[in-house]
C-alpha cells in the first residue's frame, strides 16, 4: 500500500521494486493487500494538462528528445499505479491475478527508473515537462467494473504502446545520436516486457468474460463506447499483439475498423 500512496517518484519505485523478492520467495499474503481508496499519491510535478495541450517537439533536438522520453516515463509512472490499483481494488480473484499485477508493477517501476536515469544523463528529470492524465482517467472511470478495466486499460490503452514503440524507435534510429540510440535500446527492453503486461490483461479479460458468461467481442464493443475508449491506430504491431494474446480474428477486425475509419474520413 505504501507504494501506491506515496507521492514521491523515487519512493514509489523503491517500494514497488521491493515487492519483487517477496513475490519470488512466496512471502506475500495477497488477501491482506486489498483495500478501497480514492487514488494514488501524486507528485507536485509534472504539471498535468489535457492531452491535446502537451507540446509536441522534434526528437532531433536535445529538448525534444528529453520531452519524448519524459512522456514515456510519465506513462510508465502511471502504469505502476495502474497495476497496483488492480491488486488493491478487486477482491475475489484468484491469487494468480494479484501476483500477475504485482509482477507488472515491479517491471513498470524498472521501466520508469531506466527512463529517469536516461533523462538525468541529458540534464533533465521527471517533472520537467507537462504531462497528461489520459491513462489514469480510464483507470478511474473503470474502477467499479473489473471486466471493463481489463478490456480498456491493458488491452487498449497499454496495447497502443506495442504499436507506437517501433515507430518511436525508428525515429530514434534516424536521429542516430548516442542519446537516441541509448533510448532506443531502453525502449526495446520496455517493449519486450510490455508484451507480457498486455498478455496478462488479455488472459484475465477472457477469464472474467467466461466467469460472467459474457461474449468477449460484444462486451468490448459496448465498453469501448460506454467509456469512450480511444480507437487503436495503424500501423499495428501484429507480431507483438499476437504474442500478447490477441487472436488473428481480433487483428483482422482492427484492420477492418481502421480501414472503415479512413474511408469515412475521406468521404467527409
Amino acid at each position: 500500500m505504501s507504494a501506491f500512496k506515496t507521492s514521491s517518484p523515487r519512493s514509489k519505485v523503491e517500494a514497488t521494486l521491493a515487492i519483487g523478492p517477496l513475490l519470488k520467495e512466496g512471502k506475500l499474503d495477497c488477501e491482506r493487500l486489498l483495500f478501497h481508496d480514492a487514488g494514488p499519491g501524486r507528485p507536485d510535478l509534472p504539471i498535468l494538462v489535457e492531452p491535446k495541450e502537451v507540446p509536441r517537439r522534434s526528437p532531433f533536438t536535445a529538448a525534444g528528445h528529453a520531452a519524448l522520453m519524459h512522456s514515456i516515463a510519465h506513462i510508465e509512472f502511471n502504469a505502476i499505479d495502474l497495476a497496483l490499483d488492480c491488486v488493491w481494488r478487486y477482491a475475489g480473484m484468484p491469487e494468480a491475478f494479484y501476483r500477475d499485477w504485482l509482477l507488472v508493477a515491479t517491471e513498470e517501476a524498472k521501466h520508469f527508473m531506466l527512463l529517469e536515469e536516461h533523462l538525468s544523463t541529458q540534464g533533465y528529470r521527471y517533472g520537467d515537462f507537462p504531462a497528461h492524465t489520459g491513462l489514469w482517467t480510464m483507470c478511474a472511470n473503470t474502477a467499479d467494473d473489473i471486466v471493463a478495466r481489463m478490456a480498456l486499460v491493458p488491452r487498449t490503452m497499454e496495447a497502443r504502446g506495442l504499436d507506437a514503440t517501433p515507430l518511436i524507435q525508428a525515429k530514434l534510429t534516424k536521429v542516430g545520436s548516442p542519446a537516441a540510440l541509448e533510448a532506443q535500446a531502453i525502449l526495446q527492453v520496455i517493449l519486450t516486457e510490455e508484451v507480457g503486461h498486455v498478455a496478462a490483461g488479455n488472459r484475465w479479460y477472457h477469464w472474467l468474460c467466461a466467469r460472467h458468461e459474457l461474449d468477449p467481442a460484444a462486451f468490448y464493443a459496448l465498453a469501448a463506447i460506454q467509456y469512450a475508449a480511444p480507437r487503436p491506430k495503424p500501423p499495428f504491431n501484429y507480431a507483438a499483439r499476437l504474442a500478447a494474446g490477441f487472436s488473428p480474428q481480433e487483428l483482422e477486425k482492427l484492420d477492418s475498423d481502421a480501414g472503415l475509419k479512413e474511408i469515412a474520413a475521406h468521404s467527409t
